[in-house]
């Protein structure tokens, strides 16, 4: 094992971030990157501080052939080596993982995609209804464009539960520490690296198209009052094909991105970031939302207005995995 495999082993074995290791060493994060991407080698000092730092001797560090991790004192100064909870993963099982997630992400953001067009077709049936576009009263033409909701739904619901199973095998991947094998850590940051350009380009489409959605609502606002029933019911289905399309984007490339991070123990999935996230707030709340959404909208019929739910619920989020991280903080103690 190469020092740049060692560097990295340690700083994950001791849940330190790259940031992390580089504020102990008085180093950059770019120093810390270049040296696990073997770009570049640590000076003597440095590899002294190191080996200090994750209670190895040097000559571990700096010969490849000593595989073998020298007993010694961990860095914590407790004198007892830290028991090793980490998980090893191949080089097969990361290339599965990154196949199962790219092949997930695209059927898992139609989910999302369905989820939010799914009233369009009450919208449209009902306001064409209200208008004599069709022979329908606006009642009957809501009551047929429901069926189709709950249709649509059905199908988000099973590709949400089909991808959700293929991907429950890889959960500890979010939860646990993990080690990788040698050429792991250098083929997912060469994939994320490509990866990079698509991922920017989805995230600011998806921007643009939700910030842009509010367009079609304002002109059909500006119709004339003979028309402005039916113009409103297709301005508002515009609006949500647009936040639909902006979101299945979004969606789709970041699951992918987080498919590297996983594997790398980067951002949202470092070491530090899964210890304060393992709780099960999280997806009570996001229950909790989408039985919200649901039962307000049948019960009001006001698709019109529900669809805000979403939006507030995202921004509120981040203040609930606050908390998550905060009560996970406090088991810790």
């Amino acid at each position: 094992m190469i020092m740049a495999d060692k560097i990295i082993e340690q700083r994950k074995k001791n849940g330190w971030s790259q940031e992390e290791l580089a504020e102990q060493l008085k180093v950059s994060r770019q120093s810390v990157s270049k040296w696990e991407g073997a770009q570049s080698i640590p000076d003597l000092n440095k590899v002294i501080a190191m080996a200090s730092l994750f209670g190895v001797t040097t000559d571990y560090l700096l010969k490849d052939d000593m595989e073998e991790l020298p007993a010694a004192e961990p860095a914590d100064g407790t004198g007892t080596p830290a028991a090793d909870e980490t998980r090893w993963v191949s080089l097969e099982e990361s290339n599965s993982f990154l196949s199962v997630t790219k092949q997930a992400s695209g059927q898992i953001a139609l989910g999302v995609f369905l989820c939010i067009f799914s009233p369009v077709f009450v919208i449209l049936l009902a306001s064409a209804g209200a208008s004599g576009c069709i022979p329908l009263t606006e009642d009957q033409g809501g009551m047929i464009g429901s069926v189709i909701l709950m249709l649509i739904i059905s199908c988000a619901v099973a590709l949400f539960v089909k991808n959700g199973m293929q991907l429950s095998k890889y959960e500890y991947l979010e939860q646990e520490p993990i080690d990788t094998e040698y050429g792991v850590t250098g083929m997912v940051k060469e994939r994320k690296a490509e990866y990079e350009h698509a991922h920017l380009v989805g995230m600011v489409g998806g921007i643009m198209l939700c910030v842009l959605s509010s367009v079609p609502l304002i002109a059909a606002s500006l119709a004339e009052e003979s028309k402005k029933m039916m113009l409103a019911g297709a301005g508002f289905s515009l609006t949500l094909i647009m936040v639909a399309i902006g979101v299945y984007l979004i969606v789709r490339v970041s699951i992918v991105w987080g498919g590297y991070q996983r594997l790398l123990e980067e951002g949202d999935y470092s070491r530090k970031t899964k210890r304060a996230r393992n709780g099960i707030l999280g997806g009570i709340y996001w229950s909790v939302v989408t039985a919200a959404f649901l039962g307000y909208s049948f019960y009001t019929g006001d698709w019109f207005r529900s669809w805000m739910i979403w939006p507030v619920a995202g921004v509120l989020y981040a203040a609930v995995a606050k908390v998550e991280e905060y009560l996970a903080q406090r088991r810790q103690i």
